[in-house]
């Protein structure tokens, strides 16, 4: 089976007064428009290798970017199945500059880990138009010498690299890095040379109002049964250096990991943050004082894995996220400009990623 990137190419579905119903939520009004789909476009496809989860910026000049995860198509080479974990996965980018129609058939090399496979870029689009983007690695080990790993994450042979930072101050053409984040002191693990792992996570930090970087990063603190929490870390020069700030949301019993940030307009910042042992809802995390606390982390009132924010431009009393499923399906949700309705539904402005098992993040602009 080819694995490729699909995008409405209006990248815009609205309703009026609701989304579609997710469960956890209140049923949407009756007479709200539904959601349909308008196109498909291809944005990358080639069928000796396995492509997923996307990371899409729109430069100042119109030009989409679309950075992700490409790695061998292993089926095509005799393996039963892909895995998110290979020693060959790097990232790359395309590029359209007709909004969407057409793409840059071969992808540009982002960035090659040079002890492992990267996964899933996150890229976000700063005011001065510098591109900031996260991703964390795998490295691949005899399997004799990777059970000895007992402190680190470990997918079968795969030992976990953490995170590291790149950025771009000519749209994409060069990256500088990768820088590396702090280890994040409630993680429990270690990488490949038994040092603390540097931190990592899945999905949109964002820039404060401040001038700020802001990155919710996951802690592993327990890798038996697996069980992580979420924290702060706050840059104030574009990412190439981290400070620890506080923890974002902690249980004994739910697990946090993968979380997109948002920015109020009234300088609230919202972590909307993908759960386990918490039959898949969203959870949802506010802090009112820049990033020095966070009040105790909510039930959204929906499920969704991960959640996706993407600032609706239609209309500005509103911000949304497209949501996949284990289902492979995407429920639109909603929240008012501060992100205080719970469940979330009302107008949206909703741009969509999907292929397979692949995602998207939604990076400024």
């Amino acid at each position: 089976m080819h694995h490729r990137f699909v995008i409405t190419s209006l990248l815009a579905i609205l309703t009026t007064t609701g989304g579609l119903p997710v469960r956890g939520a209140q049923s949407a009004d009756k007479s709200s428009t539904p959601i349909r789909r308008v196109e498909d476009i291809v944005i990358y496809q080639d069928p000796k290798f396995y492509s997923a989860f996307p990371s899409i910026v729109r430069r100042p000049d119109g030009e989409l970017i679309v950075a992700f995860r490409r790695a061998p198509e292993r089926r095509a080479l005799g393996e039963k199945q892909y895995s998110h974990t290979d020693p060959n996965s790097q990232l790359v980018l395309v590029r359209s500059r007709d909004g969407g129609k057409t793409w840059s058939h071969e992808p540009e090399l982002l960035h090659a880990h040079p002890f492992g496979g990267s996964q899933d870029p996150c890229m976000i689009q700063l005011r001065d138009d510098t591109l900031v983007c996260t991703s964390y690695g795998w490295a691949l080990l005899n399997a004799d010498f990777a059970a000895k790993f007992s402190e680190s994450l470990r997918h079968g042979s795969f030992a976990f690299l953490g995170g590291y930072v790149l950025r771009s101050k000519d749209g994409g053409r060069s990256w500088q890095g990768p820088f590396y984040p702090p280890h994040v002191g409630a993680d429990n693990t270690t990488d490949i040379f038994g040092k603390p792992v540097p931190a990592y996570n899945r999905g949109a930090m964002c820039e404060g109002q401040d001038g700020r970087l802001y990155w919710v990063v996951a802690a592993n603190t327990d890798t038996q049964p697996r069980r992580s929490e979420t924290h702060l870390l706050i840059s104030s020069d574009q990412g190439e250096s981290w400070s620890y700030s506080c923890p974002v949301a902690t249980d004994p019993k739910v697990t946090f990991n993968e979380t997109s940030l948002y920015e109020t307009p009234k300088g609230v910042l919202v972590a909307f943050m993908r759960t386990a042992d918490f039959d898949d809802h969203t959870a949802v995390a506010r802090s009112a004082d820049h990033g020095k606390t966070f009040q105790r982390w909510q039930d959204a009132g929906f499920q969704g894995i991960p959640t996706t924010r993407c600032v609706c431009r239609i209309n500005a009393s509103c911000s949304s996220m497209a949501i996949a499923t284990r289902r492979l399906a995407f429920a639109p949700a909603c929240s008012t400009p501060n992100a205080q309705t719970s469940p979330m539904r009302g107008k949206l402005f909703c741009a969509k990623m999907a292929a397979m098992a692949i995602w998207g993040i939604l990076g400024r602009r």
